[in-house]
């Protein structure tokens, strides 16, 4: 396959914890000729950069494959700092970022065009050692809980919400450890460096279904609510004719054995249309949030 990235260095960085896995050596296509322009394609870091670009790299090829016309290349991120840095200077063309960095770049010159499906997926869960001796949220208090960024939606804020609204106050009861990705956030609960720590189903099922005897110690012990899933969004002076075209392809992906295959692979089973008014609900959770756990720009 041919996976598009910018740096081969970001492939080998793996997530704080990770154990160690054979070297992944990606393959690079020559643009022909020059006559496609090329667009860069952001990508929210779900996973560290190797396993991202190993999974959403097929996406992009398929992409490539359906629209001749345009040549698409993934840019994957260290970390979730990283990332938002590119999407509010307006450096992708398009991207994939979740949902509260999707209503952030409406300020930034982006507008939604679509979204992951299975929004009942989107939904923060806490994690615990089965061992750990952790049965009720006030046994959380004074001890440490971890989560992937400070910015990330469904494994943080959300799983904040619910602990504030559930009786525990986030700036006093706990200590917040932000580890880097979701893989750490579930590593360290496993290894011990936090009682509690803070994912989304993806990913968990994800780590199941590749760790299954190192999943099998932990245990789901709550889990928030949903929102909407991630956006896909795209900067507003890129050609709606393309942005359509990118769309379609998208949506269209569920039609195909081979389609289903690769949404299967991100945990999902299909991206849908979606507009700037998907995001609503958003807005208003992240209102509340600022207003209630601690403030954030949104």
């Amino acid at each position: 396959m041919k996976w598009h990235v910018v740096a081969l260095s970001a492939l080998l960085i793996v997530a704080c914890g990770q154990q160690q896995e054979a070297i992944y050596q990606p393959t690079f296509s020559q643009q022909g000729g020059g006559a496609s322009k090329e667009y860069i394609v952001g990508i929210l870091p779900l996973h560290n950069p190797k396993r991202l670009v190993e999974v959403y790299g097929p996406v992009i090829d398929y992409l490539n494959a359906s629209i001749p016309q345009a040549h698409f290349r993934m840019e994957a991120s260290r970390n979730y700092e990283e990332f938002e840095k590119k999407l509010y200077s307006e450096y992708f063309d398009f991207a994939m970022p979740n949902p509260y960095q999707t209503v952030r770049s409406f300020k930034h010159g982006y507008r939604v065009f679509g979204k992951m499906g299975d929004d009942e997926l989107f939904r923060g869960i806490i994690l615990v050692r089965k061992d750990g001796g952790i049965r009720k949220l006030s046994d959380l208090k004074g001890k440490k809980v971890c989560y992937p960024a400070i910015s990330a939606l469904a494994a943080t804020m959300m799983p904040q919400y619910y602990l504030h609204t559930h009786g525990i106050d986030v700036n006093r009861d706990i200590e917040n450890l932000y580890v880097g990705s979701q893989e750490s956030s579930i590593l360290s609960v496993l290894r011990g460096h936090a009682v509690a720590g803070a994912t989304w189903y993806v990913p968990w099922k994800s780590f199941q279904q590749e760790h299954p005897r190192m999943a099998a110690q932990l245990e789901v012990k709550w889990q928030t609510e949903t929102l909407p899933n991630n956006a896909w969004v795209v900067r507003r002076d890129i050609s709606p004719a393309l942005t359509k075209s990118v769309g379609k392809a998208l949506v269209g992906l569920n039609a195909t054995e081979e389609g289903r295959a690769k949404l299967a692979r991100l945990g999902i089973t299909r991206f849908e249309r979606a507009t700037d008014e998907t995001y609503t609900p958003v807005r208003q959770y992240l209102k509340v949030f600022s207003e209630t756990v601690r403030h954030i720009e949104y």
